[in-house]
């Protein structure tokens, strides 16, 4: 008994000689520094090698990452594992997300309005301190919130240096070119600023300085996680920003890109020559993905995973216990709690704008918990109404008291602004004409939000005109409206699908009228409008219909309602829109009805368009002066623009169209492939007056939505014989 006890107590004693070994082992393992690159798209690959090190248990002391490698950074360290890194990433929509406004159905009127006439893009800032422009293509508002998001902001404010891991954060100050690391503040700021590409994503404004991508400075942070945790050894994960081919660069876009790589290479290639011995270097291949891809992020994610497991054997030196493993991501997770009640919610901030006019968008009212998509949803809306650069928010907690605070930031460009517009319309044989518009455009006026709008157009039609818009209450569901307008511009009088004749007219107009903004789904309105219109014949011979000089003036009411749920201004994927106008001069001795509907439905690649239309006479017949048209794009194509022209017209059409490119990130649009077919008809002509019945026509065409505006490029065909090619391009 006494021998088998002494083997026995020997044999504890090894087990716990060894075991005590183990622990000492895995006290004294070497603190491990993580450092994530920059390179747009690419840097999903991180995701990959951060479930093979999940999956070898290895524990990271601190993090540092730039750019896409900081979203990855700042998501780790907030607490979500790499398999929610993936899903979320994967069913985000990055092409929607690099779009600022919401939906064009989620937009309000007036600002639609706006859109129709004028190119967004096009918008600059005019003051008392001289031209400003929109400080990149994308302001980073839906960014911004998906940041929040991802990483629990919604449910309370998350602070860099209140996270379970140290984490570093590169980001660039454009104004001296000196490298800015966030060791502390709010995380999603930070995120936001390194990934400010320049030129593509408006700066972050911060203590007064602008911060831009960190990968010009430091896209490679070695150095910084090696002093943030004193790491003993680093294990970087380069994604690289490769250069483009010399015949890849023609356009100020790629130029500006690859000066980005350029810059961006140069850093790492010092931060690599600061790797020492002991540390990991692991370069996935990317061969195919470019730093806009961010469709392929399962894909990007994989391809880490495999670069990572090839060193897998290295890694495993630095595994630990898996009870230690799990006491470390125990620490690390972080656990949605439920949102909590608001009990306040304040809008800071704002100087020229009427808080009113934000608060109008917002649902969440006081008791009521957080949910973060409506509530993201409410943010778009406000930024829809094109007054901000941004709009984001905190929830704060005081004193057991929960605090949402609004954070907008009003355009430093604004209030008052330059617009312009651009059309080109050819049809190849009679009829081309080219436009540019210029509007300044004044906004804020008042603390109701009073707007005056003064354009100029030059080319086919010369015009000037006037317009106050003056809402009546803080929240804008009122206003009266007053304009004013001058046009001279040249029309064509066709028959048997010549063009005969050609008269100058010119048109004076004031309007003054009152109405109501339903909601974000239009205007209701009514007033009195009074016109003056001179026409005389410039070429060609007169008719009864067209004497040779007509000069006419007459005034009456108009009433109207316009609704308008499409996706998109132009090219809509889904949606409706409704439009019913009424006019009546008792002077004249007639009035006139405008209705017309129209629905855009897509099954996957295709979009199924359909429009009715009226324009006829409810009370005796339109004059010359003030008659109905048809002909032209997307309006019986197979006739020249407005060949056709009479009382009593009636439209239908339906389009299918084939999606067979998309404009790349930050360009909202697409380019399509479709077919029309049309048919319309014409009660009582005043031109082609031959033609009776209904007419049809089908048209094949290209079309997209550009910078510029749509672009159209096709032809039609009518069953009486008229055909047209046309070419067209801009605002209407």
């Amino acid at each position: 008994m006494n021998g088998r006890s002494r083997i026995c107590r020997l044999g504890l004693a090894a087990l716990l000689l060894i075991a005590s070994l183990a622990q000492a082992s895995e006290a004294t393992r070497p603190r491990i520094g993580l450092v994530l690159g920059g390179g747009g798209a690419r840097g999903a690959a991180h995701i990959g090698v951060l479930e093979v090190l999940e999956r070898l248990r290895v524990p990271v002391d601190c993090i540092a990452g730039t750019s896409m490698g900081a979203l990855v950074s700042g998501a780790y360290a907030a607490g979500l594992s790499p398999a929610e890194m993936r899903s979320e990433l994967a069913k985000a929509d990055w092409n929607d997300m690099f779009q600022d406004n919401p939906p064009y159905s989620e937009i309000n009127y007036r600002n639609k309005e706006i859109s129709t006439r004028f190119m967004p893009g096009s918008e600059t800032g005019v003051g008392e301190k001289g031209v400003a422009y929109q400080r990149g293509v994308v302001s980073g508002q839906k960014i911004k919130l998906f940041f929040n998001r991802l990483v629990g902001s919604d449910l309370g404010e998350r602070s860099i240096e209140s996270l379970p891991l140290p984490l570093s954060i590169i980001a660039t100050d454009i104004g001296n070119g000196e490298k800015v690391v966030f060791r502390d503040g709010s995380l999603t700021k930070a995120m936001r600023a390194s990934m400010s590409v320049p030129g593509m994503m408006a700066p972050v404004e911060h203590q007064g300085h602008k911060l831009v991508d960190g990968g010009l400075v430091d896209n490679l942070p070695i150095a910084e996680a090696r002093a943030r945790c004193r790491a003993d050894i680093v294990i970087a994960v380069n994604v690289g920003s490769p250069l483009l081919k010399a015949d890849e660069v023609g356009s100020l876009l790629t130029v500006s890109m690859q000066m980005v790589n350029i810059l961006t290479e140069q850093n790492v290639t010092h931060s690599l020559a600061s790797l020492q011995a002991g540390d990991i270097y692991i370069k996935p291949d990317l061969e195919g993905i470019s730093a806009g891809d961010f469709s392929r992020t399962s894909e990007t994610a994989d391809r880490g995973r495999v670069a990572a497991e090839v060193i897998a054997d290295r890694l495993k030196a630095f595994s630990v216990s898996e009870e230690r493993y799990a006491a470390w991501s125990q620490k690390l997770a972080y656990s949605r709690q439920t949102a909590p009640g608001i009990d306040e919610i304040q809008v800071a901030g704002l100087k020229t704008i009427n808080p009113a006019a934000l608060e109008r968008h917002l649902r969440v009212r006081p008791g009521d918990r957080i949910d973060a998509a409506r509530l993201n949803q409410d943010m778009l809306r406000a930024y829809g109404d094109g007054w901000y650069e941004s709009i984001d928010y905190s929830l704060l907690s005081e004193r057991d008291r929960h605090i949402l605070r609004v954070l907008p930031v009003e355009k430093s460009w604004g209030p008052d602004y330059m617009r312009f517009g651009v059309s080109l319309y050819s049809d190849f044989k009679q009829d081309s004409s080219f436009t540019l518009r210029a509007a300044h455009h004044k906004t804020w006026l008042n603390t109701f939000g009073g707007e005056l709008l003064a354009a100029a157009e030059i080319g086919r039609r010369n015009a000037v005109g006037v317009d106050l818009y003056q809402p009546l209450d803080p929240r804008q569901r009122y206003f009266v409206e007053a304009s004013a307008s001058y046009a001279r511009e040249n029309f064509g009088v066709y028959q048997d699908d010549e063009k005969f004749a050609e008269y100058a007219k010119t048109q004076r107009n004031v309007s003054v009228g009152a109405g109501v903004n339903v909601g974000l789904l239009g205007q209701l309105r009514v007033g009195w409008r009074q016109r003056w219109v001179e026409a005389k014949l410039d070429t060609g011979l007169p008719t009864a219909a067209y004497p040779e000089t007509t000069n006419k003036s007459w005034g009456g009411v108009y009433a109207g309602i316009d609704l308008d749920q499409m996706n998109r201004l132009y090219f809509p994927t889904e949606g409706w829109s409704s439009r019913l106008g009424y006019f009546n001069s008792s002077g004249a001795g007639y009035s006139k009805l405008l209705a017309e509907v129209k629905a855009a439905e897509s099954f996957g690649d295709y979009v199924l368009n359909g429009r009715l239309g009226y324009q006829g006479s409810a009370r005796g017949s339109l004059p010359v002066h003030d008659a109905a048209t048809l002909g032209g794009l997307n309006n019986l194509a197979g006739f020249a623009l407005n060949q056709l022209i009479g009382d009593d017209i009636r439209y239908a059409g339906l389009r299918l169209e084939k999606i067979i490119g998309r404009l790349p990130l930050g360009l909202r649009g697409d380019l399509r492939a479709g077919i029309a077919l049309e048919t319309g008809k014409v009660g009582q002509p005043l031109t082609e007056t031959r033609l009776s019945g209904w007419m049809n026509s089908l048209s094949i065409y290209l079309g997209g939505e550009t910078p510029l505006g749509p672009v159209y490029l096709g032809y039609g065909r009518s069953d009486t014989g008229a055909s047209s090619l046309y070419l067209f391009l801009g605002t209407p």
